[in-house]
């Protein structure tokens, strides 16, 4: 697949997407992901969350942190008309989009990507389906789809957006939280266990605390947590 445009979101991080070739038109959901490699190097190949939804038709977008060989080049190198090779989409980190549902997702740093797709998707459909994001992230220059994200809240009242910085300055003029995502502060915003599922996606460290939360302290179910670790 050829790319289409390249965003820079952040100063490492930039939005790829990548354009479907002639009578390309595949079925796939929300919270895949797709693995890529160049052409030049066929047996390297990185998966990446995408960062669209399944209503973007015509291409796929993901978005890449400047890290390791794969995102080091495709951050400072990969240009539109640049081709990629291009896996179908796979994966089972699927948001649950029912009525009566409430899914938390647990980000850290580009861990955030997938769930983008899943605020995208249920505002254009207007699902009833509440949906909370809570992101870690070390300072607010890092914080990735922040103004797509607060858009996001204001158009879609079952969606809420919070930050958290792990490393500001003390003299940071942030009026927002600070420190590591804690239990306290995930149990804060379920309002009916039963009916939430919980999400976390990002580094390791952040995936297992969400787990050891989710399904010791807690007690739910494995059927009520999905994750996506980003080594």
């Amino acid at each position: 697949m050829a790319i289409e445009a390249v965003t820079p979101e952040l100063p490492d991080t930039k939005t790829i997407r990548l354009k479907w070739p002639e009578g390309y038109d595949v079925d796939f959901k929300t919270g895949q992901f797709i693995t890529i490699y160049w052409p030049d190097t066929p047996a390297y190949k990185r998966a990446y969350s995408l960062s669209s939804c399944a209503l973007d038709r015509g291409g796929y977008e993901i978005t890449i942190k400047r890290d390791g060989k794969m995102g080091t080049r495709l951050v400072d190198w990969a240009k539109p008309g640049d081709k990629l090779g291009v896996l179908p989409p796979a994966g089972k980190f699927l948001p649950v989009y029912e009525p009566n549902k409430h899914l938390i997702c647990i980000a850290g740093g580009s861990g955030v990507t997938p769930f983008r797709g899943f605020a995208r998707e249920a505002a254009r459909r207007k699902l009833k389906t509440r949906i909370t994001v809570l992101y870690s992230v070390r300072t607010t220059n890092d914080i990735i789809f922040n103004d797509e994200f607060h858009q996001l809240q204001l158009d879609d009242e079952n969606f809420n957006f919070y930050v958290t910085c792990t490393r500001l300055h003390p003299e940071d003029a942030w009026t927002g939280r600070r420190g590591r995502i804690t239990a306290d502060w995930v149990k804060e915003h379920i309002h009916d266990l039963p009916s939430t599922v919980f999400y976390a996606c990002g580094p390791n460290e952040l995936v297992e605390f969400t787990k050891q939360l989710v399904l010791r302290s807690l007690g739910v179910p494995k059927a009520q947590m999905k994750t996506e670790k980003w080594g």
